[in-house]
This record gives structure tokens, C-alpha cells and sequence, in this order.
């Protein structure tokens, strides 16, 4: 079973194997932030599939990582998680290099574009189950492996759409995805640069099915857990679905593409300082301490609603950024911590599974709603959901009492 080498009283978060680890899902992150949402709203845009195309490529992009997800827990937990995310950074590589093509010989049917990135959406859904269960495996302080981690995603968060809006602004769409085609190649090598021993996996045999059983089992038996997953099913339907199509596109139809790239940039920093919090503060209940911060998503909402000035809706992307991180890596390192390492791959996919399923329908179903009702009061209606998603996290005493676990 992989797990974190043994050191002295004052373990070392710093040695090679989460440093390759650490460079693997930097490099990937800074590609994926390069694609989505910028680019993608942007080539759709430019392509004239307007925003309800948007909605229908991050759908794409999204639906395949909550379908598939939970067998791709299973095979992280089955085979090995390194190798399995190897061959999913492999099939992305050549999944976006083709997409990078495919704009730069003239404009790709719409079927095209949906295809290659469901395809990549399915790659994802066998990286990620993996990603997330090699964590409590390599670090001592997964808290603190997983700020460090966070704090890296915010700041390839910033840099991502910087770089991308810049390359826009003087090239082209291809060259952002191809250059988001590499990150691919990168990350995988630093992944098959680990030492050999933490390839190696133990697994007792058994059916797809008894794992696929096992983990709902895992899953199921813990309040906190589907309580949280319920609750932010919500949350993606009714907030960050529709936000994420609406909120970048009507950015880059006010104010254009180099300040959509400058706002997005603000989410990453604030992305940084809800890191660095977290990497100093534990508290006792993390989950609440949590939920209290994502109550700042409401303010990034709010500024592109009340179509304010681009300075003030980059404010309100950073405090957005800010109580995200805060409340993901208070979520996920309680996972990490309360759930066996045996089971967590596919505990973990339960829980992303949960938790995107609905976002896909919200992308999708933002663009014909907006048409009927208006995108400023679906905007309207996302910031009161904020709020309500908050009370009921806060009012389920399994989230709200859940205490802190210093290791799994």
C-alpha cells in the first residue's frame, strides 16, 4: 500500500515523491485554468455557437467526470492509483492536441468539439479518484499537503487565465490548446518518475461489483459525508452550474476577453489566501468552520448581477476564491482523515460523483433560462441559493459536529 515514508518527530512535507507529485498536479492544473472556462468560452464564442454553445462544452466537459467517476475509484483502488492517472494524462494529451487541431484548420462542428471533451471529461474520472487518494499516502500533515496543494491549484488559478487571455489576445485559440496539451505530458512524467515503490498497490480480489458495493457501503455509513454531498448537489444546480456559464460569459461580453482572464485571476489569488489560512488554521469542526467561508461566494454573484464595475466584480471573485478554498481543503482533508486508505479512491469518486452530477445540468440549463427569464435574475436567484445552501449545511448536526481527525 503506498504510504508516507517514515521520518524523524518533525516529518519533512518537502521530500521527492510529493515534489514530483506536487510539480504533476501543478503543471495540470495551470493547463486545465488555461481551458476552462477561459478558453473554452472564448472559442465557443468566436466559433458563434454563443452561450448556450458555453453551456453545452462545459457541460460536456463535466457530465462524463460525474458519470464515470465512481469506476474510475474502483480501478484506482483495484490496480494503481499512479499508473492509472499515467494513462489518463496520456489520453488527454492526445484528446486536447487533437482539439488544438481541429480550430486550427478552420472552424470544428459543434459533435466534434462535445466529443473530445466528453472524451477528456472520462480521462479526468480516472486521474482524479486517484489524485485524491495518494494524499493521506505520501504526507504526514494532509492538511497541510493539501493547502500546499490548494495554494498551488490558486495560483496556477491566477496565472492559468492570465496567460490565457494574453495568448488570446495576441495568437489564437490553438495555441492555448495546445499549450494545455502539454501540461498533460508533463504531469505524467513526474508521475513516472516516483519511485517504483510507490507503484506498488495491495488489493484483496474481488468483483467490480462488491467494490463498486463496498465503497457506497464506505460512503453511505457516514452522515457528514452524503449530508455534505446532498447539500452541495443544490449548490451546483442552482449556483456554480449557471454562475459558470452566465457570470464569465456576460464578463466577456461587458467588459472583454483580457478582463474575464484578469477577474478569473482574482478568484486565484483569493484562492491563495483561503490556502495559506488553512495551511495555519485547524479548527475543532472543520466542516463548519467551512461552510461559514463559503458564504463569500455570494459576493462574486452579486457583482456581475448588479453589473458593477470590473474592479468590484474582480473584489467579489476574490473573497468567492478565498471561502472556496477554504471550505474545500476543510472538506477534503476531513475525508482523507475519517475514511480507511484502502476505500478511499472509491469513497472519494461517491463523492465527487454527488457532487457534479447536477453542475453539468445547471451549465446546460443556464443559457435557455437566461433566454426566458433573463441572466441577471437567474444571477439573483444563484446569490440567495448561496445563502441557503450555508443554513443547511450549518443545520445538520452529523456536518456541523463533525470534529477533526489528525490522520486516517
Amino acid at each position: 500500500m503506498l504510504r508516507a515514508p517514515e521520518s524523524s518527530s518533525s516529518p519533512k512535507l518537502w521530500y521527492r515523491d510529493f515534489t514530483l507529485f506536487f510539480t504533476a498536479r501543478t503543471v495540470s492544473v495551470f493547463g486545465d485554468q488555461m481551458l476552462v472556462p477561459t478558453t473554452i468560452t472564448v472559442a465557443m464564442l468566436q466559433a458563434g455557437f454563443g452561450i448556450t454553445g458555453v453551456g453545452y462544452a462545459l457541460a460536456a466537459h463535466t457530465a462524463p467526470l460525474a458519470l464515470f467517476v465512481i469506476f474510475g475509484g474502483v480501478v484506482a483502488d483495484r490496480f494503481t492509483p499512479i499508473r492509472v492517472m499515467v494513462i489518463a494524462d496520456a489520453a488527454r494529451l492526445v484528446l486536447h492536441g487533437v482539439l488544438a487541431a481541429s480550430f486550427a484548420f478552420g472552424k470544428p462542428d459543434l459533435w466534434l468539439i462535445l466529443t473530445l471533451l466528453a472524451a477528456s471529461g472520462t480521462g479526468t474520472a480516472a486521474f482524479q479518484p486517484g489524485y485524491m487518494s495518494v494524499i493521506p499516502r505520501l504526507a504526514h500533515d494532509v492538511q497541510k499537503a493539501n493547502a500546499a496543494i490548494r495554494i498551488a491549484e490558486s495560483l496556477m488559478t491566477v496565472g492559468g487565465p492570465a496567460v490565457a487571455g494574453l495568448l488570446l489576445a495576441f495568437s489564437s485559440v490553438p495555441v492555448v490548446l495546445a499549450i494545455d496539451a502539454v501540461t498533460f505530458a508533463v504531469s505524467g512524467a513526474c508521475l513516472l518518475a516516483l519511485r517504483m515503490r510507490i507503484l506498488r498497490t495491495e488489493h484483496q480480489g474481488s468483483s467490480l461489483r462488491g467494490d463498486l458495493i463496498m465503497g457506497w457501503r464506505e460512503f453511505r455509513s457516514r452522515n457528514w459525508l452524503w449530508g455534505v454531498i446532498v447539500i452541495m448537489m443544490l449548490f451546483q444546480v442552482a449556483v456554480n452550474g449557471p454562475f459558470i456559464t452566465l457570470g464569465q460569459s456576460l464578463v466577456a461580453v461587458r467588459h472583454g476577453e483580457s478582463t474575464l482572464g484578469f477577474i478569473m485571476s482574482m478568484f486565484g489569488l483569493g484562492s491563495v489566501v483561503g490556502g495559506l489560512l488553512a495551511s495555519r488554521i485547524k479548527p475543532a469542526y472543520p466542516l463548519r468552520s467551512g461552510a461559514l467561508a463559503l458564504v463569500f461566494a455570494v459576493f462574486s454573484v452579486l457583482t456581475v448581477a448588479l453589473h458593477l464595475p470590473p474592479l468590484l466584480i474582480a473584489t467579489g471573485y476574490f473573497l468567492q476564491g478565498a471561502g472556496s478554498a477554504f471550505w474545500l481543503i476543510m472538506f477534503h482533508t476531513s475525508v482523507q482523515t475519517h475514511v480507511p486508505p484502502d476505500v478511499l479512491g472509491r469513497v472519494h469518486a461517491y463523492d465527487v460523483a454527488g457532487s457534479l452530477v447536477m453542475k453539468p445540468v445547471g451549465q446546460m440549463a443556464a443559457g435557455p433560462v437566461a433566454l426566458w427569464a433573463g441572466a441577471v435574475p437567474v444571477l439573483f436567484f444563484s446569490s440567495e441559493m448561496v445563502v441557503v445552501t450555508v443554513l443547511l449545511l450549518l443545520a445538520v448536526p452529523a456536518i456541523r459536529n463533525l470534529r477533526r481527525a489528525d490522520g486516517p
